[in-house]
């Protein structure tokens, strides 16, 4: 794709940079074919190639050029940012890159109207902070049925950890191979036995989980939301609290005995965290640590399909589960097919899933910007997941447990619950 930007533009990092992914797209239109808002509105406006033409000329416009319209912005804001079109894409554009670029330039350029930064802001301020999102899902909880229709179906019900008399961590202590993991924002709230299944499948495998207390949110949900210098704080606060582990138990080196992985079971926080070193990359101060921290980063699929899963035994288990792979494994991580392999190893029986490659539409907090189309995509996964009649749906990532089970349809999980559940029936 040709581009018409002045060398006093080209100077400017992020108009380098779009630059340089602008010119790798052929304008082919392959990406329209897997995106999910494409195919429901039928917009060229809401598919990749519009999307990238609308970012392209308001880069090249000026300041007040009447094109950079609050139209525009709707168009950007309705992406998902689910990267199925880089998955599709013969020339490798990275989509993703260029629409933080875009939604940036627009908002400096329209801003948002007083509804919509409330919104924003609010999500920012209730999300990021795990106690603070606890207290406010509980009082959530009591008054749920008072809530409207739209908000309760993402009004979860209580979950209590350490269910069934199971200890809820093994000490990660009596292990010599050592692991982070990261506890996350939401999920400690929504779903509290997840991190703590985690904990007890890989000690049976030999491995210690630990967490390090001051870490917090990954900075997705700050950075998505166009607010990225918080969202680079976060991460600089995340290596702070990380880094005197690592080099407590190894140091830097991959070769020495020490932390073997920082897990994610959450796998829209491992897409972000294994981006660490390339965001921070003009960080002089975070540089190095950020790219050891993004190598340490690992998916817990990542984790036990290396492992010998002999040794935790075969699922005797009947239920049929339908996997729902989550875009920021399959299409940010690029592990399509990873968690199934775990699974059919472990003895399960899948069901096949149709049209697996689109979102859900929760995508961060798509579910709650954008509700009608959210609801649509949710309605339509449901309908695949559903098809071959599962026992259970199981899922990686908290943002489309939640979003799923608000359909009030075939209960949701993560599957490292259900492999825990059928090692301790």
């Amino acid at each position: 794709m040709q581009t018409h930007f002045s060398e006093a533009a080209r100077a400017k990092p992020h108009i380098h940079e779009a630059d340089r992914i602008l010119r790798t797209c052929v304008h082919c239109g392959f990406c329209n074919a897997t995106c999910p808002t494409y195919q429901l509105l039928g917009d060229e406006r809401d598919g990749p190639r519009g999307r990238i033409y609308l970012i392209k000329e308001l880069l090249e416009s000026d300041d007040g050029d009447e094109q950079v319209t609050q139209e525009t912005q709707l168009h950007l804001d309705r992406c998902l940012s689910c990267r199925s079109c880089e998955t599709t894409c013969p020339s490798g554009v990275e989509y993703h890159k260029l629409l933080d670029i875009g939604r940036a330039e627009v908002d400096r350029r329209v801003g948002r109207r007083p509804g919509e930064r409330a919104l924003r802001l609010g999500l920012r301020t209730a999300l990021v902070e795990p106690k603070r999102f606890q207290a406010l899902l509980a009082l959530g909880q009591t008054f749920r049925p008072l809530a409207p229709h739209d908000l309760r179906d993402k009004i979860p019900p209580r979950q209590r950890p350490g269910s069934r008399g199971r200890q809820a961590r093994p000490a990660p202590t009596r292990h010599a191979r050592q692991m982070l993991i990261l506890e996350g924002c939401v999920q400690p709230g929504l779903a509290p036995n997840t991190n703590d299944a985690t904990a007890r499948v890989l000690d049976r495998l030999g491995i210690g989980v630990s967490a390090a207390p001051e870490a917090g949110c990954c900075g997705a949900i700050d950075f998505h939301l166009n607010a990225q210098a918080a969202g680079r704080q976060r991460m600089r606060a995340n290596i702070d609290a990380w880094w005197p582990l690592i080099e407590q138990r190894g140091g830097t080196s991959s070769a020495q005995a020490g932390v073997e992985a920082i897990i994610q079971t959450a796998s829209g926080c491992g897409a972000f965290v294994k981006e660490y070193g390339e965001m921070l990359a003009d960080d002089p101060e975070y540089a190095a640590k950020a790219r050891r921290i993004s190598e340490l980063a690992k998916d817990l699929v990542e984790i036990l399909r290396e492992e010998d899963l002999e040794a935790l035994g075969t699922s005797d288990s009947s239920a049929r589960l339908a996997f729902h792979c989550p875009c920021t494994l399959q299409h940010a991580q690029k592990l399509g097919g990873a968690v199934e392999g775990v699974l059919a190893r472990l003895g399960f029986g899948l069901a096949p899933v149709r049209d697996s490659h689109l979102c859900c539409g929760s995508a961060g907090t798509y579910s709650i910007t954008q509700p009608t189309l959210a609801r649509q995509l949710r309605d339509n996964k449901m309908n695949a997941l559903e098809a071959q009649s599962p026992d259970t749906i199981v899922t990686a990532n908290i943002g489309c447990q939640s979003h799923l089970n608000g359909a009030g349809r075939t209960p949701v999980k993560h599957w490292i619950e259900v492999v825990d559940e059928a090692l301790m029936a």
